[in-house]
């Protein structure tokens, strides 16, 4: 027992080293809702009004708040049990939020919910209906940021990417709309084969309705390996209206989980993590350029994780012994650009853990799974393509619980964690909450060279507690709701 509160006391001793914020940080005022609502979907912030979209058990909620987030009108949407939320894209003052109905076991129904923000109007539109196979879901990647829905930059164009796999054949479609008037431009298929599979990882529009679309072709089956060597090759589809042109992305021995699309003067950036053992692992991150015009790749590079990782995850000393080692169960996050062409890529390492729970003298129990939200890996890629540095966060939580943002050359990392961050004597600083410590809102903030500042927001307790992960970033100011089934608040950073 004395060893028990002997090891209480050093899990919560700890250093207040965490500096006060530099972002201007106000509340809005308190408001409740109609109905219960569970899921923020979207937020998005266009002039003076702010829109937000959120799920409840039978609704969704379409609200707009003023410049000082006071609801000026709400709209709540009866939805079928049947009908599930797949996306969204935001251009302008207009939100439009995707749904799939599924009234039937191969029967699906993809809607449109237009959400004007200024006006407050909300429509609900059908796109298309499809018969799909059965147990086969429409959208893939429904765990992953908005991988099936994109616009072009100009707010012209739409394409929605689907799977339409059946037992003989693989299929794969791809819809382009007029986004402002949601008519269909053309439907096309690509990757047709009867035995080949096709994972989908990104899409990507530009302004002359060019549709890319990345994923893996994998050679047999659906294995990562075979005899020791990547069983797939990445790639990049190019479709119009009147062609569908390939191009083969090399991996060169090397084996890549996914790789997301990132566009920068019209280059298109392949940005990914590769490993030399198999996908999942990371050995350090990749950049394919491909020139968007020519249709070819330009250059390919491949960096490793920087010695500055392994000392924010092992300390000082384990840190050089364990640099070159393959870090694994991470997924991307986010991929952000700034305005010179930099881009951050930020992803969590995600597992899921299970535990045999006994009831004791009966002899029963069951399992009881864990999912575990940990370190945060973040590289940041130079306009050129190099890799400029690379930093992580030693993190624990059981749920998804981080947002970032860029602002003024700085990359801005908002998180929950326990009341006092502890710094290790190797250096390390553990962002995790104890057992039985409340919680404060911190801000990880990067500057251009990758030096880091841990600041404290809030500490929680007697405080609204606010999820971060909801958040959304526009016109230089980060707006997030608070946690909470009727009454509702906003933090407002800038």
């Amino acid at each position: 027992m004395k060893n028990f509160f002997t090891l209480l006391v050093l899990a919560t001793v700890s250093l207040g080293f965490a500096q006060k914020t530099t972002l201007k940080v106000t509340e809005s005022d308190e408001f409740k809702d109609k109905v219960k609502a569970f899921n923020v979907l979207t937020i998005h912030t266009e002039g003076d009004v702010t829109g937000v979209v959120r799920e409840g058990k039978r609704d969704y909620l379409f609200d707009v708040f003023d410049k000082d987030l006071n609801k000026i009108h709400s709209s709540v949407i009866e939805s079928d049990k049947k009908e599930v939320y797949v996306g969204e894209v935001v251009f302008g003052n207009e939100i439009k939020v995707f749904t799939v109905y599924s009234p039937k076991a191969k029967e699906r129904i993809v809607y449109c919910h237009i959400f004007n923000i200024e006006t407050g109007t909300h429509t609900k539109k059908t796109l298309f209906e499809v018969t799909v196979a059965k147990k086969r879901s429409l959208f893939f990647n429904r765990n992953d940021r908005q991988t099936s829905f994109a616009l072009s930059p100009n707010g012209n164009y739409l394409a929605i990417a689907t799977d339409n796999i059946y037992k003989d054949v693989n299929d794969y479609a791809i819809r382009v709309f007029d986004a402002n008037s949601l008519k269909l431009i053309y439907t096309k298929s690509y990757q047709k084969h009867k035995e080949k599979h096709f994972k989908h990882n990104d899409i990507s529009v530009s302004d002359n309705a060019d549709i890319f679309i990345l994923g893996k072709l994998y050679k047999e089956g659906k294995r990562e390996k075979k005899k020791g060597e990547a069983n797939y090759d990445f790639i990049l589809n190019k479709v119009t209206e009147n062609s569908n042109e390939e191009l083969l992305v090399s991996l060169d021995d090397q084996h890549i989980k996914s790789l997301n699309i990132s566009t920068i003067k019209d280059q298109l950036h392949l940005i990914g993590f590769y490993s030399e053992k198999r996908a999942g692992k990371i050995k350090g991150g990749c950049n394919f350029i491909v020139d968007a015009e020519k249709f070819t790749i330009s250059s390919k590079k491949n960096y490793e994780l920087p010695l500055d990782v392994y000392e924010d995850l092992y300390g000082d000393r384990r840190g050089s012994k364990k640099e070159g080692k393959e870090l694994g169960s991470f997924y991307i996050d986010y991929i952000i650009e700034d305005s010179v062409g930099n881009t951050y890529i930020l992803a969590e390492e995600f597992f899921i853990s299970q535990t045999y729970v006994s009831n004791g003298m009966n002899g029963g129990g069951y399992w009881q799974t864990t999912y575990h939200y940990n370190d945060i890996l973040i590289l940041k890629f130079g306009a050129s393509g190099s890799l400029d540095w690379g930093r992580s966060i030693f993190k624990r939580a059981t749920a998804p619980s981080y947002n970032a943002f860029l602002k003024n050359d700085e990359l801005h990392v908002l998180l929950n964690s326990g009341k006092h961050l502890l710094e290790k004597k190797d250096g390390r600083t553990k962002v995790s909450q104890g057992l039985f410590e409340s919680s404060s809102l911190y801000d990880i903030t990067y500057n251009n060279a990758g030096e880091v500042v841990y600041s404290k927001i809030q500490d929680n307790k007697s405080n609204t507690y606010y999820l971060p992960f909801f958040g959304t970033f526009s016109n230089d100011v980060f707006i997030m709701m608070s946690d909470g089934r009727k009454k509702r608040q906003f933090m407002i950073l800038e």
